[in-house]
């Protein structure tokens, strides 16, 4: 079976799953800090049946400086990584955040271009962009801006990007595949995508994947790592590097399509567009 099919074919309706993503999020924006072990997990109250701690998975997500934003801030961070010290930004890049949410990739993104550069940051979720313009004003940073939208359809002008991140988010979408072409879309000739998501070895089970909640919760969305890499070369993208995050000697990104059970990893994910 090609790779791209096997992304597609376990999938629920597109519009569901997004559903299903923005509601989780409005009510972890609503309610103004993470809920659980960790942000990025199943809805409070659910029964999903995938049983995995996350909290072991993620660990201590930064270590990019992270002191002097607000509680506002840091209270609600729903990554699984680092992508900010991933990405090596420059003074006066474009930075594009894919799934910006309360912002802090955004923030630390800013102060790291500097005036001469500028942030744009990329969310479906009405309740999280209301949140970053509050959190924006309170870390007094004008060198940004939040845009509604999906990131299967980017609002970004073609090859307008230096650098896109992402924290874990791509994991979320229902059209992987369409991401990437987006991401690609939007960067320079020379721009660098660095990410931080989660993956698999193996595969979910159809049921599994029907689990909104967990999907939601970055978990049974997450595909194998040899079906994301096949996505970001059939998108463009070369020099892909996967690592997982506990163990980042092994290189994953040749990693052959498995069909055994799924095992969950936290990814860092970088490649480039020539």
């Amino acid at each position: 079976m090609n790779i791209n099919m096997r992304i597609m074919t376990t999938m629920t309706n597109d519009n569901t799953i997004h559903e299903a993503v923005r509601n989780h999020y409005a009510a972890l924006a609503e309610g103004g800090s993470c809920c659980d072990d960790s942000c990025c997990a199943p809805s409070a109250g659910a029964s999903p049946t995938i049983d995995v701690s996350l909290d072991s998975l993620y660990g201590n997500l930064y270590t990019a400086d992270t002191s002097w934003l607000p509680q506002e801030v840091t209270g609600l961070s729903l990554g699984c990584g680092d992508p900010i010290t991933l990405a090596g930004l420059q003074p006066g890049q474009t930075v594009l955040d894919l799934g910006s949410g309360g912002g802090i990739d955004c923030f630390m993104a800013a102060r790291q271009v500097g005036p001469g550069g500028h942030v744009i940051g990329v969310d479906m979720t009405p309740a999280m962009l209301a949140k970053a313009e509050r959190n924006k004003a309170r870390v007094g940073l004008d060198n940004i801006e939040f845009r509604q939208g999906f990131i299967e359809a980017l609002p970004v002008a073609d090859g307008s990007v230096d650098v896109i991140l992402s924290n874990c988010v791509i994991n979320l979408s229902p059209d992987k595949p369409a991401v990437f072409r987006e991401a690609y879309r939007v960067l320079r000739p020379g721009g660098r995508l660095a990410a931080s998501d989660m993956m698999t070895i193996g595969l979910f089970s159809p049921e599994e994947r029907a689990d909104l909640s967990a999907w939601a919760g970055c978990v049974s969305g997450a595909e194998d790592v040899a079906d994301y890499v096949e996505a970001m070369r059939a998108a463009g993208f070369e020099d892909i590097s996967v690592v997982d995050k506990a163990a980042p000697a092994e290189e994953l990104a040749g990693q052959l399509p498995e069909t055994g059970p799924a095992r969950l990893f936290s990814a860092r994910v970088t490649a480039v567009r020539r």
